[in-house]
């Protein structure tokens, strides 16, 4: 038999490298790369204020700010459409609790108010930090 040679080695081609398993998904088909950030405080402002309305108007909060400065900031415009998406989501959540709690009693409408405002307050923290913040679940029905 024979002993492989250093040569041999040599001509084995290198082989792709592949991402690490725990490196950040891609962004969802049709979204760039980047996330813009905040050039002003008036976006940190605008982003945070998408977020913390949420928990407390549903989603006519996010939407206003979202239609009144979608043009003016990148920031502002993802973050709404961000935090639009999610208070929609809640929404979906409440009324499938609803009915839910209609045939089984629970607390489910309480568990779903209690995500909102805990996660809200994550995002506007971010917001507020000129970070651009996504939900770790969400539709993102408007894009």
């Amino acid at each position: 038999m024979s002993d492989p040679s250093p040569d041999s080695a040599a001509n084995i081609p290198p082989k792709p490298e592949t991402p690490p398993a725990d490196s950040q998904a891609p962004p969802p088909a049709g979204e760039s790369g980047a996330l813009p950030v905040a050039q002003n405080q008036d976006d940190k402002t605008m982003g945070l204020l998408c977020h913390l309305l949420g928990p407390f108007t549903h989603f006519l909060g996010p939407l206003v700010i979202w239609l009144i400065k979608k043009d003016q900031s990148k920031f502002v415009d993802d973050q709404g459409k961000e935090a639009l998406n999610f208070q929609i989501l809640i929404l979906l959540l409440h009324l499938a609790a609803g009915v839910t709690c209609l045939l089984i009693p629970g607390a489910l409408n309480g568990i779903v108010g209690i995500l909102s405002l805990v996660f809200s307050i994550i995002a506007a923290m971010e917001a507020n930090k000129g970070v651009a913040y996504r939900y770790p679940f969400n539709i993102r029905l408007i894009k």
